[in-house]
């Protein structure tokens, strides 16, 4: 009777050995079948089971088992993934499907372009309503320029108006308060921006190059100890007139606070996103006494100390 009972058990456990084996063996072969995927996969919030679905649904080749065999990698990631390639294992699909990173895109705000200019160029360039993203930089940010630094950002496929707006305000609020802190200035929110960074603006959109920075934001603190107006074309360039040649009769009809050839002072707030070697010229201005300065034969600028010097290179 025992003899039986070993032999029955013995059975069953060959049985299960050999089932087992078979299935090691036949997963095995599975997961190295090669499925057709895009490059670029958008995975949608929710359980894996709607992840498959959706996948299902996109034409790539899943079973019902592969919902199993996908538990034993990890979770699917939401959002957009890189694959990197369109012929894979179904076991490295699954591997990427879970660790790959994100697939990301470029976004780059030039120094000395203004917020309205850039968000026409973002909308267009990853598709975005304008109107919604202005609205939501609007509700986010203090100042209606110079808020968003002049970088190069990487942000998701598919990501909407609110958190890329919400993202690159965010991530340049904080790298202001590093630069601050970086050139020992305070950062007072209202005092960097309606003095420092709009004095970087202004640099951004006179200097010729990132030498004449510290210059031109000398010949600015010049004129201000001195009440002088700051007579700078610059200053006109801002929101939608970024890249309007400003011109005799522009300066007459322009009754703006950013009319520096009839207001004296800072604009108000300031005009354009700036890059941190204009934040440190306005920080840090040259040691020098120049109060003017006009545009050479080689496109920098000729500085000088009096208004008769001045004319003499304007001629």
């Amino acid at each position: 009777m025992i003899k039986k009972i070993l032999r029955i058990l013995l059975s069953v456990v060959l049985f299960i050995f050999v089932l087992a084996s078979g299935l090691y063996l036949y997963t095995k072969a599975y997961l190295q079948e090669q499925i057709q995927t895009p490059q670029l996969l958008f995975i949608p919030q929710g359980s894996t089971k709607n992840a498959l679905a959706k996948l299902k649904k996109d034409g790539i080749d899943l079973y019902w088992f592969d919902f199993y065999l996908l538990k034993l990698y990890g979770y699917p990631q939401a959002g957009w993934i890189n694959l990197g390639d369109e012929n894979l294992t179904r076991e490295l699909f699954f591997e990427k499907l879970t660790h790959a990173k994100a697939a990301l895109q470029k976004v780059t705000l030039i120094p000395g372009e203004t917020n309205v200019i850039f968000m026409q160029n973002v909308s267009q360039q990853l598709d975005l309503n304008f109107s919604k993203l202005m609205q939501v930089y609007t509700q986010c940010a203090p100042y209606d320029d110079g808020v968003i630094l002049a970088d190069t950002y990487h942000v998701p496929y598919g990501i909407d108006e609110e958190a890329l707006v919400h993202y690159l305000v965010d991530v340049s609020l904080s790298k202001q308060s590093r630069i601050a802190a970086k050139y020992n200035s305070q950062f007072d929110r209202k005092q960097w921006f309606t003095k420092t960074v709009t004095i970087a603006s202004i640099i951004q959109k006179e200097a010729a190059n990132q030498k004449e920075m510290p210059i031109v934001s000398a010949v600015i603190h010049n004129r201000l100890k001195k009440g002088m107006k700051l007579q700078m074309d610059g200053a006109l360039n801002y929101g939608k007139y970024s890249h309007i040649k400003v011109t005799a009769k522009r300066i007459r009809e322009d009754n703006s606070s950013y009319n520096t050839y009839k207001f004296a002072g800072l604009p108000p707030s300031p005009l354009c996103a700036v890059s941190e070697a204009a934040i440190q010229a306005a920080l840090k201005p040259a040691s020098v006494n120049f109060l003017y300065f006009v545009k050479g034969k080689k496109g920098t600028h000729i500085f000088t100390k009096t208004y008769k010097e001045h004319l003499k290179h304007i001629k």
